[in-house]
């Protein structure tokens, strides 16, 4: 059985197996919790990412998908990098942002994750409306089949902790 718990605080203080980079589709680092993960994290991930680019990824990281590199100085051994997807009030994007989260367990079960702390993806600078976005996040995890025991929601907004909260 997953445990599913939350945390107010910041993603990059977090003791798990992986945490998850609410990345941009560059890969090279960005605002918000991607900024938080390069800088904390160290040349390592920026250079992982860009080996990435060089290779599989070279038009970028679509959204709704996953990928991992090294954790650099993180106390974690991987980042699990996906792009989600920016808000449309004209355009039903939440199939894209249930796969970031799907997507991310897949990878961690191909890495063999026993933890894994989630932020927020899309509810920051991409605008995903914040009540929505923790359904949709909680819906998904609750719903994917994936060997991972513990799931740590990382919720750095006091709004945002509330709304997981209210949806827990």
């Amino acid at each position: 059985m997953t445990e599913i718990s939350l945390v107010r605080g910041d993603i990059t203080d977090q003791t798990v197996d992986a945490i998850v980079n609410a990345a941009n589709s560059s890969l090279l680092g960005g605002g918000g919790v991607d900024g938080a993960i390069h800088r904390r994290g160290g040349p390592e991930i920026l250079a992982a990412c860009r080996a990435l680019r060089a290779s599989d990824y070279p038009d970028g990281l679509p959204a709704g998908q996953a990928v991992a590199t090294t954790a650099g100085a993180l106390s974690a051994r991987w980042v699990i990098h996906t792009v989600g997807p920016v808000f449309s009030a004209r355009e039903d994007r939440s199939a894209l942002l249930a796969s970031c989260y799907r997507e991310s367990l897949r990878v961690a079960d191909e890495l063999g994750v026993e933890s894994i702390a989630f932020p927020a993806i899309s509810m920051g600078v991409y605008r995903w409306p914040i009540e929505d976005g923790a359904r949709l996040a909680l819906e998904t995890v609750r719903s994917t089949p994936s060997k991972v025991t513990e799931i740590r929601f990382v919720l750095f907004d006091p709004a945002a902790h509330q709304a997981f909260a209210a949806r827990l």
